[in-house]
This record gives structure tokens, C-alpha cells and sequence, in this order.
């Protein structure tokens, strides 16, 4: 039994867990299982590893930043300059980011994603999306409109 799969020990008599707990819980779990549908792709021998959770984080963030230093990356991603030096290497190693240099300081570069770091973002959400768009189809018209009201609520809370 792993951990995910251990019962949650029960509230006491009387009491329903608080909604903070019962959130926390399955949103975790949630983008847990989001998270193994992208590593479950499977590569060929010819093909590059799939990038790591990290690498993706990394690629989502430039994508909305559209260029960042490799400074202001490790700062967004909350993790130190060469923990960030290491990521970035393997993305260039995969074609998925490229340097240039940075139009006001000589000594700094800017990453950009490359059409294939973009086309690689596109493919993983879409595979994530796909797996959810199924697990959504399994719910009664009842409970897709809750969530559909829910969603707006839920990024606003990820947003505090």
C-alpha cells in the first residue's frame, strides 16, 4: 500500500473534516495524478526524456514571462542560481530553451522558449486536459456544474 493509498484517519464522532482539509486533500491529490498522466507518456529509444516536473515548471514560466535571466528564474521558481543553472542546461540540451543576450547588461543572458519548448507546453497540457476531460465525462451533469462553478473560486484562492 503506498501513501496515497492509506485511509485518512476518520474526524471524531460528530465532526466532518473542516473544508480547508477536505480542499487541501483532494486538490493534492488532484495534481498528483495530473502530474503522473504527463510522466506516463512514454518516449521512444530516439526520442529526448521527458522533461522533469521542474523543467515544465521552468518552460510554463517563461512562456508567460516570455523572457526571464536565469537569476529572475530561480527566483520565480523559489529555488537557488545553481539548482536553476542545472534545469536550465537540460532544456537547452533538448532544444527547448535558448540564450540571448541580455539588451542592457553585457554580462547577463535572457531565456526564451524555443517553438519546441512551446510545442512541447501545448502537448503536455493537452494530454492533461484530454485525461481530464474524460474523468469529468464520468460525473453527472450535477457535479460538472459544480465544479464549473467552483473553478473561478478555486483559481482565486490560488491566486492569494
Amino acid at each position: 500500500m503506498n501513501k496515497s493509498q492509506h485511509p485518512r484517519p476518520a474526524a471524531p464522532p460528530g465532526r466532518r473534516p473542516a473544508l480547508a482539509e477536505e480542499l487541501r486533500i483532494a486538490v493534492a491529490r488532484l495534481s498528483r495524478r495530473l502530474r503522473s498522466v504527463s510522466a506516463a507518456g512514454q518516449v521512444g529509444p530516439d526520442e529526448p526524456p521527458r522533461p522533469t516536473l521542474s523543467q515544465l515548471s521552468v518552460l510554463a514560466a517563461l512562456e508567460r514571462h516570455r523572457a526571464m535571466t536565469p537569476r529572475e528564474l530561480a527566483d520565480h521558481e523559489k529555488v537557488q542560481p545553481p539548482s536553476m543553472t542545472r534545469v536550465v542546461a537540460a532544456l537547452e540540451e533538448q532544444g527547448l530553451v535558448a540564450r540571448s543576450p541580455h539588451p542592457t547588461d553585457g554580462r547577463q543572458v535572457v531565456l526564451r522558449l524555443t517553438e519546441r519548448g512551446t510545442t512541447l507546453l501545448a502537448e503536455e497540457r493537452r494530454r492533461k486536459e484530454a485525461w481530464l476531460s474524460q474523468r469529468l465525462r464520468e460525473l453527472t451533469p450535477e457535479e460538472r456544474e459544480i465544479l464549473r462553478k467552483a473553478a473561478p473560486i478555486l483559481d482565486r484562492l490560488s491566486k492569494s
